[in-house]
């Protein structure tokens, strides 16, 4: 049954235009510092990687870098590895573990893979805790060739060069209560349809592409994962977010027909992360750790394979 609530902002039933957006700025605020949790954090692995900036947002709320950390030395005889985090800004352990994975393990693939990891890919959208960035633009949809999502296109070319190149790329992403309290009813507004709420599966999961499924891979991910954290189950309809299972943790999506972030790189083994930071059975913290572990069992499956 459609809820018949409606999101504060435009007219039920009709998309929004520029008002709209503009009135749903105006309401969304800074919560916290890109410069002081990410940049800040980026600066010691310096010493250790290189780090570039592959394009910046420059608009009325400042001036946001986006960095990539990449191996050094980089060795094109290698296997190419990517991490990417962040895409949306409120999924925190997104961000925290890519940083995490770096500062930890980064280095453990020397010699062996070239590493590149973009930790923040929606600075603007981080600060202020939002799926979409400030257009009111979800990246997540527009990971293509003529991106209009400033974001996606700055990513589209950084790994442009690259693709087909890659072995292995995964996206860490979360989802959290504010999804149903927030996202969802914003989008339904948004697009003019009505809100029809759902749950948040309770747990972490991964979606792989279904039209390049690699199964062994995302169990293998998601093996290790359940050593720190639980695995979302099924709902009462054998599904997690209105999709069947391929096997428990994990479903399958069309996740390069919807220019959805891990497929930019046309990597051989790839997925997408979802960890649940609100679960009673589960913290901050270890959501973090579960992104880092995720990361270092796609590497290890990845290599071993290659």
């Amino acid at each position: 049954m459609n809820d018949k609530r409606f999101y504060p902002i435009g007219t039920p039933g009709e998309p929004w235009g520029p008002a709209e957006v503009a009135a749903w700025r105006a309401r969304v605020t800074r919560q916290r510092s890109y410069a002081d949790d990410v940049l800040r954090a980026i600066e010691p692995l310096r010493q250790a990687f290189d780090v570039a900036e592959y394009g910046a947002l420059d608009n009325d709320d400042g001036h946001f870098p986006l960095l990539a950390i990449r191996s050094r030395p980089w060795n094109d005889a290698l296997p190419i590895l990517v991490v990417t985090g962040g895409v949306h800004g409120y999924e925190t352990s997104g961000v925290l573990g890519a940083l995490q994975f770096v500062a930890e393990h980064g280095l453990a693939q020397a010699g062996r893979a070239n590493l590149l990891v973009v930790p923040c890919v929606s600075p603007w959208s981080y600060e202020r805790v939002q799926r979409w960035n400030r257009d009111a633009q979800d990246p997540n949809r527009n990971f293509r060739d003529g991106s209009p999502v400033p974001e996606a296109a700055a990513l589209v070319a950084l790994l442009a060069p690259l693709r087909g190149r890659v072995l292995m790329h995964i996206d860490l992403h979360e989802t959290t209560d504010s999804d149903e309290s927030e996202f969802r009813p914003a989008l339904a507004a948004r697009d003019g349809e009505a809100f029809v709420p759902d749950t948040v599966p309770d747990g972490f999961y991964l979606v792989d592409d279904v039209d390049r499924p690699q199964p062994a891979f995302q169990r293998a991910v998601i093996d290790a994962v359940a050593r720190v954290t639980h695995i979302a189950p099924a709902d009462a309809n054998g599904q997690i977010i209105g999709t069947p299972l391929q096997s428990p943790g994990v479903i399958s999506f069309a996740v390069a027909k919807r220019h959805l972030c891990a497929a930019i790189t046309g990597a051989r083994f790839s997925t997408t992360t979802e960890v649940y930071p609100d679960s009673p059975r589960t913290a901050p913290q270890a959501c973090v750790l579960a992104q880092v572990t995720a990361v270092r069992a796609a590497i290890s499956h990845a290599l071993a394979h290659a």
